[in-house]
């Protein structure tokens, strides 16, 4: 859930990066929340007024989720586009977004799953750490 609100909160940032726990984690919420507003709508007897209405909030932070994770595979936010092909736009957009995270910083910033920290908890730094 953090990471879905996160995204919310983020919704205006098409610039950085997102990890694929990010990414996904806010696709599964946001699918979720799509099937509740359509159960929603059964109840109420609404048509699909309620999920029209929840896929246009969430479309904003959809876009900029995914910009930012593309930005993390060292990819253009405008790849997103590729979606639009037809036969295997989707397949390479897939592909992309299960695609590990650049190492190291790219022109989009530094890579969210490293800092200096967790280096020595990997075994990556070259300092002997000494836990008391």
């Amino acid at each position: 859930m953090k990471w879905y609100l996160h995204a919310f909160k983020n919704y205006s940032n098409f610039k950085g990066r997102a990890r694929r726990k990010e990414y996904w984690m806010f696709l599964l919420m946001n699918f979720l929340f799509a099937v509740i507003a359509l159960l929603l709508d059964l109840v109420i007897g609404t048509g699909i007024l309620v999920y029209i209405l929840y896929s246009l909030v969430s479309l904003v932070p959809l876009w900029a989720v995914s910009a930012r994770r593309l930005h993390d595979v060292g990819k253009s936010g405008w790849m997103f586009l590729i979606a639009f092909i037809p036969a295997i736009g989707g397949i390479w957009l897939l592909i992309l977004m299960a695609t590990d995270s650049q190492v190291g910083s790219n022109k989009w910033g530094p890579n969210p799953k490293e800092d200096n920290s967790s280096m020595n908890q990997r075994g990556g730094g070259d300092e002997i750490v000494f836990l008391n």
